[in-house]
């Protein structure tokens, strides 16, 4: 009895689309809001203080978090450590506007 051999389901094709869906980000061009340039490089008391004002954020605090979660998120394995500490910090900071914001309220 003769056994057929399994062809490989890897194609190039396939590998090569592969490759190109992990850089999805690159393709991204929402255009939403505007932070002032260079924002996300400054302290994070200046990166929550900004994000939380209604200039940048007109909708509020929140809308300020998503941005700098989605900013995190985008950056992925880009960031390095101290950048990202730098960032989650900031997060850590908005959220608490965001507690007190909704306490007054």
């Amino acid at each position: 009895m003769a056994t057929k051999k399994r062809e490989s389901t890897k194609h190039p094709q396939k590998r090569a689309q592969k490759r190109s869906q992990k850089r999805w980000v690159k393709n991204v061009k929402t255009d939403s809001t505007h932070p002032p340039e260079g924002l996300l490089t400054k302290s994070p008391t200046e990166i929550a203080r900004s994000l939380a004002s209604k200039r940048v954020s007109p909708k509020g605090p929140s809308s300020g978090m998503r941005m700098l979660t989605c900013f995190i998120n985008r950056a992925g394995k880009g960031l390095s450590a101290s950048r990202r500490a730098k960032l989650e910090h900031a997060k850590e900071l908005l959220s608490e506007k965001i507690k007190q914001q909704k306490k007054a309220a």
